[in-house]
């Protein structure tokens, strides 16, 4: 005979009685992005393990992140602080898988693929890999956000891997469904999954912060399914080839494609089952300045943490200022030079007396045969540097020396 002591079916009758009456349905306990929320409030540099509640160090965050084949690292793209973060990754995976390891870079589409080899390769210094890739048409950020990363990989021979979608065919995806498209598009297609109902609620919200002139939400939706699927493609992809068989990627790109894991994360898992990890950032100290790069946009609430690891950063500017022109410009007929179609107020051009109808043919003696090569060398200014510009005014000649000050907070001063 089974004997019951009085303890256990006081409890078992209570677990009954608990049970009966339960309400019918789920319940959901706490936060499922915050399932153990700190107790005081984070502080910029912090660092908290999400899925455990946990404050981590650098090192022991670099140590289990690096554990995992596949890092990702969601970045804001401007701020300093979320690319420092990346080089710290890039250099404990690198330290720790000397020679098996990848870099690949939502900043670059697949055509830009070749100049990638040759950057790391050695065979292009900065100006010729920038103009080569055709890095402002593409990204059209300052390059000082990704010199440190990219200059990095050149050093240690990292292979950097273009993973972006080209825009041509997120444009074609975007206005016209993918059945409909040519044999050519359609051949370009990954395989897509417009089914997550995560990534469609995410777009969705996204979709309401955005000048989009009546594009239709399917059509915004399908253009960011592609560009995350591409990304996954491209990643998987090389992991699985000879080349990248025995290597670790770290991924990088914005955060809202990797936060919560549906975006390229779930997409690479579908095609490339490897273990993963996810970072990412969260500004605390906003200046206001920066106020109107946030996007008003509600996001829903989703049934898992955005990051394996959150850092708490500052929203920060880079250490010195973009250096501006503050001219207007076109190719000049006949390839000589750069034709002046405006000056802007108070910039350093009108500082310098140049004015409309200038041809600008050279800077500190560099030829100007195009708008790259302009906007490369001004960038590469600082605060209170000089320069000497050849123009060409009504047929004649002359120098113009140019002080270059750095714009005043919330003016644009063109190229």
């Amino acid at each position: 005979m089974v004997r019951f002591s009085p303890l256990v079916s006081v409890v078992a009758l209570g677990l009954f009685a608990m049970t009966a009456c339960a309400p019918v349905g789920r319940q959901v306990m706490g936060d499922p992005q915050d399932p153990y929320p700190l107790t005081a409030p984070p502080r910029v540099g912090q660092i908290v393990h999400l899925p455990t509640g946990t404050l981590v160090s650098p090192a022991q965050m670099l140590a289990v992140a690096t554990d995992a084949r596949i890092v990702y690292v969601g970045e804001t793209h401007d701020n300093p602080a979320s690319h420092r973060l990346e080089l710290q990754v890039l250099q404990a995976l690198a330290e720790r898988y000397p020679g098996r390891l990848a870099l690949g870079m939502e900043m670059f589409v697949r055509s830009q693929q070749p100049a990638l080899d040759r950057w790391v390769a050695g065979e292009l210094d900065e100006k010729a890999f920038l103009k080569e890739s055709r890095w402002f048409e593409n990204w059209n950020m300052d390059f000082a956000y990704y010199r440190d990363l990219l200059d990095l990989a050149r050093e240690r021979h990292i292979p950097v891997i273009a993973l972006d979608a080209e825009k041509s065919l997120v444009k074609a995806v975007r206005s016209t469904a993918p059945e409909q498209l040519g044999p050519a598009e359609r051949a370009q297609l990954p395989e897509l999954d417009l089914t997550d109902p995560y990534q469609r609620g995410l777009v969705t919200a996204i979709f309401g912060d955005h000048s989009h002139g009546g594009m239709a939400i399917d059509g915004f939706i399908r253009a960011q399914t592609l560009r995350d699927e591409t990304m996954a493609e491209s990643a998987a992809r090389y992991l699985a080839s000879p080349d990248g068989g025995d290597k670790h990627l770290l991924v990088v790109a914005g955060g809202d494609h990797v936060s919560s894991g549906f975006g390229i994360p779930r997409r690479v898992f579908r095609r490339l089952p490897a273990s993963s990890v996810i970072i990412g950032g969260k500004e605390l100290d906003i200046p206001p300045d920066k106020l109107d790069r946030l996007m008003n946009v509600t996001v829903p609430d989703f049934p898992m943490v955005p990051y394996d690891f959150l850092v708490y950063q500052a929203y920060e500017d880079l250490p010195e200022p973009g250096i501006r022109l503050g001219v207007m410009i076109e190719p000049a007929p006949g390839g000589r030079g750069l034709a002046v179609k405006g000056v802007l107020p108070g910039s350093n051009a009108e500082r310098a007396g140049l004015q409309p109808g200038d041809i600008l043919l050279s800077l500190d003696g560099e030829p100007l045969t195009g708008n790259f090569d302009l906007t490369y060398a001004v960038q590469r200014k600082h605060p209170g540097d000089r320069g000497v510009v050849l123009v060409e005014r009504q047929g004649k000649s002359m120098k113009q020396e140019i002080v270059f000050l750095a714009p005043q907070k919330g003016q644009h001063h063109g190229k």
